[in-house]
Protein backbone atom coordinates (compact mmCIF):
# COMPACT_ATOMS: atom_id res chain seq x y z
CA UNK A 1 0.00 0.00 0.00
CA UNK A 2 0.99 3.43 -0.48
CA UNK A 3 0.15 6.86 -0.35
CA UNK A 4 0.47 10.00 -2.40
CA UNK A 5 1.64 13.18 -0.86
CA UNK A 6 3.73 15.57 -1.69
CA UNK A 7 7.32 14.74 -1.68
CA UNK A 8 6.66 11.16 -1.16
CA UNK A 9 9.04 10.20 -3.62
CA UNK A 10 12.24 11.93 -1.92
CA UNK A 11 11.12 10.24 1.19
CA UNK A 12 10.75 6.87 0.02
CA UNK A 13 13.95 7.59 -1.88
CA UNK A 14 16.28 8.69 1.30
CA UNK A 15 14.62 5.46 3.39
CA UNK A 16 15.96 3.07 0.23
CA UNK A 17 19.24 4.66 0.66
CA UNK A 18 19.83 4.12 4.48
CA UNK A 19 18.00 0.71 4.10
CA UNK A 20 20.96 -0.20 1.43
CA UNK A 21 23.48 0.26 4.06
CA UNK A 22 22.89 -3.26 5.13
CA UNK A 23 24.04 -2.78 8.72
CA UNK A 24 21.41 -2.13 11.54
CA UNK A 25 23.42 0.60 13.13
CA UNK A 26 24.48 2.25 9.80
CA UNK A 27 20.99 1.93 8.24
CA UNK A 28 18.99 3.42 11.60
CA UNK A 29 21.64 6.55 11.98
CA UNK A 30 21.17 7.38 8.47
CA UNK A 31 17.33 7.01 8.89
CA UNK A 32 17.76 9.59 11.66
CA UNK A 33 19.42 12.14 10.47
CA UNK A 34 17.26 11.70 6.88
CA UNK A 35 14.20 12.24 9.09
CA UNK A 36 15.25 15.33 10.38
CA UNK A 37 16.06 16.84 7.42
CA UNK A 38 12.79 16.09 5.50
CA UNK A 39 10.37 16.75 8.41
CA UNK A 40 11.88 20.12 7.89
CA UNK A 41 11.61 19.88 4.18
CA UNK A 42 8.58 22.40 2.90
CA UNK A 43 8.05 20.39 -0.08
CA UNK A 44 7.40 17.29 2.03
CA UNK A 45 3.88 17.21 3.63
CA UNK A 46 2.60 13.92 5.39
CA UNK A 47 -1.42 13.30 3.86
CA UNK A 48 -3.97 15.21 5.46
CA UNK A 49 -5.65 12.22 6.70
CA UNK A 50 -2.81 12.01 9.50
CA UNK A 51 -3.63 15.08 11.04
CA UNK A 52 -7.12 13.62 12.85
CA UNK A 53 -6.80 11.63 15.64
CA UNK A 54 -9.17 9.58 17.23
CA UNK A 55 -10.91 9.69 20.35
CA UNK A 56 -10.27 6.64 21.88
CA UNK A 57 -6.72 5.09 20.75
CA UNK A 58 -3.56 6.81 19.13
CA UNK A 59 -4.17 6.15 15.30
CA UNK A 60 -1.90 3.74 13.04
CA UNK A 61 -1.95 4.50 9.34
CA UNK A 62 -0.08 3.06 6.16
CA UNK A 63 1.78 5.49 4.29
CA UNK A 64 4.15 3.17 2.35
CA UNK A 65 5.68 -0.20 2.62
CA UNK A 66 8.55 -1.28 0.21
CA UNK A 67 8.08 -4.21 -2.37
CA UNK A 68 11.79 -4.34 -2.79
CA UNK A 69 13.24 -4.20 0.83
CA UNK A 70 10.25 -4.71 2.96
CA UNK A 71 10.52 -1.97 5.57
CA UNK A 72 7.02 -0.31 6.11
CA UNK A 73 6.15 3.72 7.08
CA UNK A 74 3.87 3.85 9.28
CA UNK A 75 2.16 7.50 10.58
CA UNK A 76 0.30 7.77 14.13
CA UNK A 77 -1.42 10.58 15.22
CA UNK A 78 -1.56 11.05 18.91
CA UNK A 79 -4.60 12.67 20.72
CA UNK A 80 -4.08 14.39 24.17
CA UNK A 81 -2.84 12.26 26.88
CA UNK A 82 -2.90 9.20 24.93
CA UNK A 83 0.52 7.10 24.94
CA UNK A 84 1.18 3.31 25.12
CA UNK A 85 1.89 0.89 28.03
CA UNK A 86 5.57 -0.37 28.40
CA UNK A 87 6.29 -2.63 24.24
CA UNK A 88 8.71 -4.02 22.45
CA UNK A 89 9.03 -4.09 18.20
CA UNK A 90 9.38 -8.06 18.56
CA UNK A 91 13.00 -7.92 17.93
CA UNK A 92 12.70 -5.10 14.63
CA UNK A 93 14.56 -2.01 14.34
CA UNK A 94 12.49 1.05 14.35
CA UNK A 95 13.75 4.57 13.39
CA UNK A 96 10.78 7.21 15.18
CA UNK A 97 10.66 11.18 13.87
CA UNK A 98 8.15 13.77 15.50
CA UNK A 99 6.17 15.34 12.26
CA UNK A 100 4.26 17.55 14.58
CA UNK A 101 3.79 18.49 17.97
CA UNK A 102 5.57 16.79 21.26
CA UNK A 103 5.83 13.40 22.57
CA UNK A 104 6.63 12.02 25.38
CA UNK A 105 9.43 8.99 25.29
CA UNK A 106 10.90 6.84 27.77
CA UNK A 107 13.28 4.33 27.16
CA UNK A 108 13.32 0.94 29.54
CA UNK A 109 16.49 -1.81 29.97
CA UNK A 110 15.15 -5.38 31.03
CA UNK A 111 16.80 -6.04 34.42
CA UNK A 112 15.66 -9.64 34.80
CA UNK A 113 13.32 -12.07 33.66
CA UNK A 114 12.03 -15.32 33.91
CA UNK A 115 9.87 -17.50 31.79
CA UNK A 116 6.68 -15.22 32.48
CA UNK A 117 7.77 -11.85 33.79
CA UNK A 118 9.55 -9.23 33.31
CA UNK A 119 11.18 -6.44 35.37
CA UNK A 120 12.10 -3.44 33.86
CA UNK A 121 14.11 -0.33 34.87
CA UNK A 122 13.49 3.45 33.25
CA UNK A 123 16.80 4.51 31.28
CA UNK A 124 15.44 8.01 30.92
CA UNK A 125 12.70 9.79 29.56
CA UNK A 126 13.38 12.69 27.11
CA UNK A 127 10.62 15.16 25.24
CA UNK A 128 10.90 15.48 21.54
CA UNK A 129 9.67 17.91 19.98
CA UNK A 130 8.96 18.42 16.17
CA UNK A 131 12.25 17.97 13.91
CA UNK A 132 13.41 15.62 16.17
CA UNK A 133 14.05 11.66 15.31
CA UNK A 134 15.42 8.38 17.40
CA UNK A 135 16.18 4.95 16.73
CA UNK A 136 15.67 1.48 18.98
CA UNK A 137 17.68 -1.20 17.77
CA UNK A 138 16.61 -4.93 19.74
CA UNK A 139 17.70 -5.66 22.78
CA UNK A 140 16.94 -2.02 23.55
CA UNK A 141 13.42 -1.84 22.22
CA UNK A 142 11.40 -1.18 25.20
CA UNK A 143 9.75 2.04 25.62
CA UNK A 144 6.78 3.95 26.42
CA UNK A 145 5.31 6.90 24.07
CA UNK A 146 2.62 9.52 24.98
CA UNK A 147 1.39 12.81 24.24
CA UNK A 148 2.03 15.08 27.00
CA UNK A 149 -0.40 18.23 25.78
CA UNK A 150 -3.68 18.67 27.12
CA UNK A 151 -4.96 19.97 24.08
CA UNK A 152 -2.46 19.39 20.82
CA UNK A 153 -2.15 16.54 18.86
CA UNK A 154 1.17 15.15 18.26
CA UNK A 155 1.90 13.28 14.99
CA UNK A 156 5.13 10.72 14.12
CA UNK A 157 6.46 9.03 11.53
CA UNK A 158 8.18 5.40 12.27
CA UNK A 159 10.32 3.37 9.64
CA UNK A 160 9.95 -0.29 10.65
CA UNK A 161 12.19 -3.28 9.39
CA UNK A 162 9.90 -5.09 8.40
CA UNK A 163 5.77 -4.87 8.82
CA UNK A 164 5.23 -4.82 12.42
CA UNK A 165 1.57 -7.54 12.48
CA UNK A 166 2.37 -7.40 16.38
CA UNK A 167 4.41 -6.50 19.45
CA UNK A 168 4.60 -7.29 23.37
CA UNK A 169 2.98 -5.60 25.66
CA UNK A 170 4.02 -5.26 29.66
CA UNK A 171 1.40 -4.82 32.04
CA UNK A 172 2.25 -4.95 36.16
CA UNK A 173 1.09 -7.76 37.62
CA UNK A 174 -2.33 -7.88 39.31
CA UNK A 175 -2.65 -7.36 43.29
CA UNK A 176 1.03 -6.14 43.78
CA UNK A 177 0.33 -2.13 43.42
CA UNK A 178 3.68 -1.00 42.03
CA UNK A 179 5.56 -3.35 44.36
CA UNK A 180 7.71 -5.19 42.92
CA UNK A 181 8.00 -3.92 39.58
CA UNK A 182 7.34 -7.33 37.30
CA UNK A 183 5.34 -7.18 34.79
CA UNK A 184 3.40 -9.67 32.27
CA UNK A 185 4.00 -9.88 28.49
CA UNK A 186 0.83 -10.18 26.34
CA UNK A 187 1.00 -10.54 22.89
CA UNK A 188 -0.71 -7.38 20.64
CA UNK A 189 -1.75 -7.77 17.51
CA UNK A 190 -1.54 -4.80 15.12
CA UNK A 191 -3.36 -3.31 12.75
CA UNK A 192 -3.73 0.10 10.73
CA UNK A 193 -6.63 2.76 10.90
CA UNK A 194 -8.91 3.60 8.06
CA UNK A 195 -7.48 5.88 5.87
CA UNK A 196 -10.46 8.34 5.35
Amino acid sequence: MSLDFPGQEKLIASIDAAVALGDDRAITDALRKSLCSLICDESVSLPGCVLEPIADHYARREIYTSPEHGYSVIAMTWGPGQGTKIHDHSGMWCVEGVWRGRLEITQYELAEHDDQRYRFVAAGTIEAGTGSAGSLIPPHEYHTIRNPSDNAIAVSLHVYQRTMVRCGIYTPEEGLPGGNGWQTRGERLLGTDRVV
